[in-house]
């Protein structure tokens, strides 16, 4: 099987060897850039599958690499690793074209999830099945079944539930959610993911009633039932 290659462009050497170390553990294989030009140098040349790349660099910002790579017709996906915590940078970066915008200080596993992410939204003819019990989700056809039901789900409720089946017994936080599935920062105090977590619960009921759980005062998980 032919590894993922992500380029990882940042100025700061020990971010990088710390990306890279954790890319080649989940078993991929990285190309390095130092600054914005290489970085787009690399990406012409080399063709990664995703380019992580840090927003403020010398010689052409991180914001310039993916405006000059899509003038180019480049289109490959992007992570922003970035310093900057204004919700007007992560508009922006969104907008320039990145898919999506991670924050220092990050923790590792929550940027591997986000690759893995990233990555299966591109893979051609995708035909990712994610299961759970009687749930399962069909990625490329939208398509969700529970039991013998098609459950018609809105695309923000189709993204929860993958998020959630792609992380099956695993405790996610509230942040974590609401980064994943809506991508842009919200007022810690907001009951979005609430409010869609209850849509879940009533379309996909009563199957989901042991499986979509919530930890009270840290988040949710979905269990895999048999």
């Amino acid at each position: 099987m032919v590894r993922q290659r992500i380029l990882v462009a940042d100025d700061d050497e020990a971010i990088c060897d710390t990306v890279e170390d954790t890319l080649h553990l989940a078993g991929y294989e990285t190309l390095r850039a130092k600054n914005g030009q290489e970085a787009v140098d690399s990406v012409r040349n080399q063709r990664p599958d995703l380019l992580i790349v840090d927003v403020n660099m010398p010689k052409m910002n991180g914001f310039d690499v993916v405006k000059k790579l899509r003038s180019l017709n480049i289109a490959v996906p992007v992570i922003f690793l970035t310093a900057r915590h204004d919700r007007e940078d992560v508009v922006l970066g969104l907008k320039t074209g990145a898919d999506d915008y991670v924050k220092k200080p990050f923790g590792l596993e929550e940027l591997l999830l986000r690759v893995s992410a990233v990555l299966r939204r591109y893979a051609p003819n995708d035909e990712t099945t994610l299961t759970c019990g009687p749930i399962t989700l069909n990625i490329a056809r939208h398509d969700v079944q529970c039991s013998d039901r098609t459950i018609k789900l809105s695309r923000t409720e189709f993204k929860l539930l993958e998020y959630l089946l792609e992380n099956k017994n695993r405790i996610l936080s509230k942040q974590q959610i609401l980064d994943a599935v809506w991508g842009i920062d919200f007022d810690s105090n907001t009951s979005v993911v609430e409010t869609f977590i209850s849509y879940l619960r009533k379309k996909l009921a009563p199957e989901i009633e042991l499986m979509l759980l919530t930890e009270r005062g840290i988040g949710f998980k979905m269990v895999d039932r048999k």
